[in-house]
């Protein structure tokens, strides 16, 4: 499908953009343009693919996604070599999840290639937004929504792809140091045979009022525990762990359809069997986890994500108390794998994977 290009007419001086990259926070700032791709049944299918200038979306009020929440999301990065070109970080991973959520959703999937080329159409177009501070990087934003105007409960019929772009410094502030969770006793993210495998704003939306529980307690992150039992670890609000034994061994709850495949789960998971640990999908507990912490045999709990990357868990808090990681301190494995990944993904470290995309 050919993007055609419109025109834009107050795009963001060099001098103001130069200086907004200074300090891009994250998810604050936006490049001058964004992607739209419209989908109607009647019509055979996408079609209509532009690139133009960010603006308001106009939606009717009986827009489908705003009454029965047709919407997926996906979150990456693109990055600024030493050399001066751009890379993607397994992209064909978020086409790939992109239309796992689509099929979850009842929305029609978006072919990868056309994914992709939103990608490198956009890319390309705000190249100048990419920040050059080795902790930045411009954080990448698909999503779809079903766009029908119509009150009854089916799937839509129409609906739009958009892409739009942030310059983003690091997620938490101060970089990665180690965060400190509150465990939810109260709520639960997602339940067997729901959505909580597919990347969908209403999982993030339950997890608002646990986290802003945590917050309250002075945590940074709410980690959730499963629906049924309410004792396995599944994942933080937005990221996956990993639990480091001092045997070697590690630990991260396993794929069952209510965590999200992480891509950067998946990647720590062949880094660290690299490294010569025996990595083991399975279930973990809350209370394991504070006996194993206090007896000393868990050395570290590293949480991971596209916006984070990894970082390290120092102290769990919840209403049955509290209890560090390690010495509450950054450990020597998560230092390590985060180091590596990093400079996989700003090609400072030889990728023999293929897992980037050098987009120039």
């Amino acid at each position: 499908m050919e993007f055609e290009h419109l025109p834009h007419s107050a795009p963001v001086p060099g001098e103001t953009r130069q200086q907004a990259l200074l300090d891009p926070g994250f998810g604050k700032l936006f490049t001058d343009h964004m992607v739209v791709i419209d989908y109607d049944a009647d019509m055979g299918g996408w079609h209509k693919a532009t690139l133009g200038p960010r603006q308001p979306i106009s939606l009717d009020p009986a827009a489908a996604v705003l009454h029965y929440a047709q919407e997926i999301f996906e979150g990456m990065k693109a990055y600024k070599l030493e050399d001066g070109s751009l890379a993607l970080f397994r992209p064909e991973q978020n086409a790939r999840r992109f239309n796992d959520s689509a099929r979850r959703m009842a929305m029609p999937e978006l072919p990868e290639e056309m994914f992709l080329e939103s990608i490198r159409q956009l890319v390309a177009k705000d190249r100048d937004w990419v920040p050059g501070d080795p902790d930045g990087s411009l954080y990448l934003r698909p999503f779809m929504f079903a766009s029908e105007a119509f009150l009854g409960v089916r799937p839509a019929r129409q609906y739009k792809y958009v892409l739009i772009a942030s310059p983003v410094g690091p997620y938490f502030k101060g970089g990665a140091k180690p965060v400190k969770i509150w465990v939810s006793r109260n709520y639960t993210r997602a339940a067997p045979g729901g959505t909580g495998a597919a990347k969908t704003g209403g999982n993030y939306a339950a997890s608002l009022v646990p986290q802003a529980e945590g917050i309250e307690n002075g945590c940074d992150q709410v980690v959730f525990l499963d629906a049924v039992e309410k004792k396995w670890v599944e994942e933080l609000g937005g990221m996956n762990l990993f639990f480091v034994f001092e045997d070697g061994s590690v630990v991260t709850p396993p794929l069952t359809g209510t965590i999200l495949p992480g891509i950067t789960r998946d990647s720590l998971i062949q880094l660290l069997r690299e490294e010569g640990l025996q990595v083991r999908e399975e279930p973990y507990s809350i209370d394991q986890w504070r006996a194993d912490a206090v007896q000393g045999r868990l050395l570290e709990t590293m949480a991971c994500g596209t916006a984070a990357v990894v970082t390290p868990v120092g102290t769990v808090l919840g209403p049955d108390g509290e209890f560090t990681i390690g010495s509450g301190g950054t450990g020597q494995m998560t230092h390590k794998i985060r180091e590596k990944l990093v400079g996989i993904q700003k090609g400072t470290i030889a990728d023999t994977r293929g897992w980037t995309m050098t987009l120039d």
